[in-house]
């Protein structure tokens, strides 16, 4: 007799989790189709601008110097005015916004932004901005994965999974880099590396990466000398190069919200900010044409040892100058490629001494920029996993994997060390948003603590005797009570306190309220904001707070308890979506 097979094989593919591969391969293919759109994009920018679609490095010589200045001005008004019109999260390098998503909207974006960001992105970098391709990809393919999810009325937790895809795919086919891709959603859009996340994501990233490789080829994004470890020796200087590239990301990091501050502070329209911005970078490239937009025409020239020493040197900063600008002033692109570039001259200029010095035991300075690229990225980033595969795929050298582990590695850890967050979380927690604690904080830094308390509290005074209390605690129903002395707070009793003296025969006349209650007490003032609450709640582990009137008698007013905090910020929450969908 044959077994049984269960349910029809149409009703098992209605299963949930087989639904979300069927939407992560569509998502694949609309962020496939996405970033080839988007290359061509911006082939047709620079054409607008400059009539010619090679490197810079090619035609530099042939263009005005009027022009090297007024063009990256003009393309950097028409970004001020894309973004200030259509959509805000244009603006900048884009990762920070999906990993607010994810954490804070439960991955919702809005549908115009894939659209506005290709166009701001492809006219920034089109046009001479100093930035990558990859954050705007990012941010395109997570709005399609967040649209896809929309559109299916997919579970707000499944949600952050179809924008990972999405993600993934966009660097995927960015970068003809499907394995990097996936770590890139895993690591840092999602941060989890759970089965239900890595299955969608796998095939958004392959299905994405066929689709890139069908019309640009499959071939390594640098094509660079075979490379490998000359000597046991050169292990002992990779982790020197990690510290040296960590050093360099550090301060990319803090020029970029330097310049940010500087344009922050500017009292004029924001749509004008990134022409300024464009003005100055426009200056900077007219002598140093080697950072104009991606910048992969010097790296090129780094990797197989066709610059001197000084040149790599003063790329670096050259480099962290002009995408500052770009990206402080309000412009549109990604912070990988810089990284990569900044990483390609550090190593190149490390490699370069140190080649000199130890000319037998060390491989060419190109191989230090190779590897450099990885500790740079990875410093900025704190995405080791996602640097060392990036730079294995776009190169398709393994023997560089070693050198890559430990300068990558180094570089994470020592930046992670001194400086709590990344360059994507910096952003966030300048916003007020910390995505280690799940919440938005500057929701809660304006709501203060009298708005949300209950001055239904329980107050007996010091000398209630422990008979008393203990009637009180059945009859009020309270987990604690406030012990106070004409109106000021002296303690706090709960239920544990007493539980102990409950068997004690004897004591029930002898002890009174001020011989039992805690003294060592977190307390609010009814001025303090819900911020300064939660913070206490999270210190103490406690689930309320006693509310103290502000000024100098502070006198007991009320209590204010964790769910009451979690009930405003939900409030503030919804309140502050209708008001963006305004």
């Amino acid at each position: 007799m044959p077994e049984k097979t269960g349910e029809p094989l149409f009703q098992r593919l209605k299963r949930p989790n087989i639904q979300y591969l069927f939407f992560a391969i569509l998502i694949g293919v609309l962020a496939g189709y996405g970033a080839v759109l988007f290359k061509y994009a911006l082939k047709l920018m620079q054409w607008v601008f400059y009539q010619n679609t090679g490197d810079i490095l090619l035609f530099s010589d042939t263009i005005p110097l009027w022009m090297k200045i007024v063009m990256p001005a003009i393309g950097g008004l028409v970004v001020g005015v894309v973004v200030s019109t259509f959509a805000s999260e244009a603006k900048g390098h884009g990762v920070p916004e999906v990993i607010q998503a994810i954490a804070l909207r439960g991955g919702r974006i809005r549908k115009r932004v894939a659209a506005a960001k290709i166009f701001a992105s492809a006219v920034t970098i089109g046009s001479g901005g100093s930035v990558g391709r990859e954050g705007p990809m990012v941010q395109i393919g997570s709005s399609i994965g967040s649209s896809i999810g929309q559109l299916f009325k997919v579970p707000g937790v499944h949600m952050r999974t179809m924008v990972g895809c999405g993600a993934a795919a966009g660097i995927a086919a960015t970068f003809n880099a499907p394995i990097a891709g996936v770590l890139f959603a895993l690591e840092i859009i999602i941060g989890d590396f759970g089965l239900m996340q890595f299955s969608p994501v796998v095939l958004s990233s392959v299905t994405a990466t066929a689709i890139s490789r069908y019309y640009f080829g499959d071939f390594p994004h640098f094509s660079i000398p075979e490379y490998a470890v000359v000597s046991h020796w050169e292990y002992c200087f990779y982790p020197i190069l990690g510290v040296v590239s960590g050093f360099v990301a550090l301060s990319f990091t803090k020029v970029l919200y330097l310049f940010e501050d500087g344009f922050d502070g500017i009292p004029i329209p924001e749509w004008i900010k990134p022409a300024i911005g464009g003005a100055i970078l426009g200056c900077v490239f007219a002598i140093f044409p080697e950072v104009f937009g991606v910048g992969y025409g010097a790296m090129n020239l780094a990797l197989t040892n066709s610059m001197e020493l000084w040149p790599l040197f003063i790329l670096i900063w050259v480099k962290i100058l002009a995408s500052s600008i770009t990206l402080g002033s309000g412009g549109s692109g990604g912070i990988f490629a810089p990284s990569l570039f900044m990483g390609c001259m550090t190593g190149g200029a490390f490699g370069y001494v140190l080649h000199n010095f130890l000319p037998i035991h060390t491989a060419s300075p190109g191989a230090y920029a190779l590897v450099a690229m990885g500790g740079v990225v990875a410093g900025t980033t704190y995405a080791p996993i996602t640097a060392i595969l990036i730079i294995f795929e776009m190169t398709g050298d393994y023997s560089i994997i070693l050198p890559l582990m430990l300068t990558c590695i180094t570089a994470t850890v020592m930046n992670s060390t001194i400086r709590r967050a990344s360059i994507y979380t910096t952003k966030l927690l300048r916003r007020g948003i910390d995505i280690e604690a799940g919440r938005d904080r500057h929701l809660l830094e304006h709501i203060l603590v009298k708005e949300v308390m209950t001055s239904d509290v329980v107050a007996i005074p010091e000398s209630l005797r422990l008979e008393q209390i203990i009637w009180t605690f059945k009859t009020e129903n309270a987990p604690y009570l406030h012990v106070v002395d004409e109106g000021r707070l002296t303690g706090i009793i709960s239920f544990r306190d007493i539980r102990t003296l409950l068997n004690e025969e004897g004591l029930i006349d002898l002890i009174i309220a001020n011989d039992i209650a805690t003294r060592d007490l977190a307390t609010v003032t009814t001025d303090d904001t819900l911020q300064v609450a939660l913070d206490k709640i999270t210190d103490r582990g406690v689930s309320q707070l006693p509310v103290l009137s502000s000024g100098s008698q502070q006198r007991l007013v009320g209590t204010l308890t964790e769910s009451a905090i979690n009930g405003a910020y939900n409030s503030a929450i919804v309140k502050d979506e209708i008001l963006k969908e305004d």
